[in-house]
């Protein structure tokens, strides 16, 4: 059986392979996090996909459209940041595509900053290593916390970036919810 015939989730015209296989379309330090995560969950290799894209289609809202995606299955990670002290404090937030993060609330309080805000494209993409529309809660540097919305968890399949604009990554929502260092935050998306 194919890898698109397993695939809980309707698309036409995408190609999906294991992530683990394919290094090649991940950023580096997204296929050295699933390789590192799939030695202490065996799942991975059978769960973890990719697919090559048009790194035009790369943006939500496009992908959905050109490949009849359901919008619910796609989640976006933003980088956010804030100060404390003179400290820097960085986190990647994971919500699904048909919500949006609670920077000013949630992710404030969860940083424990007076203001939190969107990290700048050309900081997000030097300090992570990955490219602005592709950019992933999978490799990011251990300086980021890493926060996912409870319905990333329960909402079934997650597709995210996969570091480079030309590719995405398609994992169960419990399984993203599982990897090191993440966190489950009841209530950090906003509908």
């Amino acid at each position: 059986m194919s890898a698109e015939n397993s695939l809980p989730i309707r698309s036409t015209g995408l190609d999906w392979l294991p992530a683990l296989e394919h290094p090649e379309l991940l950023a580096p330090a997204t296929a050295a996090a699933l390789r590192a995560w799939a030695g202490t969950e065996p799942e991975l290799a059978s769960s973890a996909l990719v697919a090559e894209i048009d790194p035009e289609l790369a943006d939500t809202a496009t992908l959905t459209e050109a490949f009849g995606l359901e919008l619910e299955v796609s989640c976006n990670c933003v980088l956010v940041e804030g100060r404390r002290a003179g400290e820097e404090r960085l986190a990647g937030v994971v919500v699904r595509a048909t919500t949006r993060a609670d920077v000013n609330k949630v992710v404030r309080r969860l940083l424990d900053v007076r203001k939190a805000t969107f990290q700048a494209v050309e900081e997000a993409t030097a300090s992570t290593g990955m490219e602005y529309g592709g950019i992933t809660p999978v490799g990011l540097p251990e300086t980021y916390r890493v926060l996912i919305d409870s319905r990333v968890r329960d909402g079934g399949p997650a597709l995210v970036g996969s570091g480079v604009r030309r590719s995405k990554l398609l994992l169960p929502g419990e399984l993203l919810a599982r990897m090191p260092g993440v966190e489950v935050v009841e209530g950090l998306a906003l509908a």
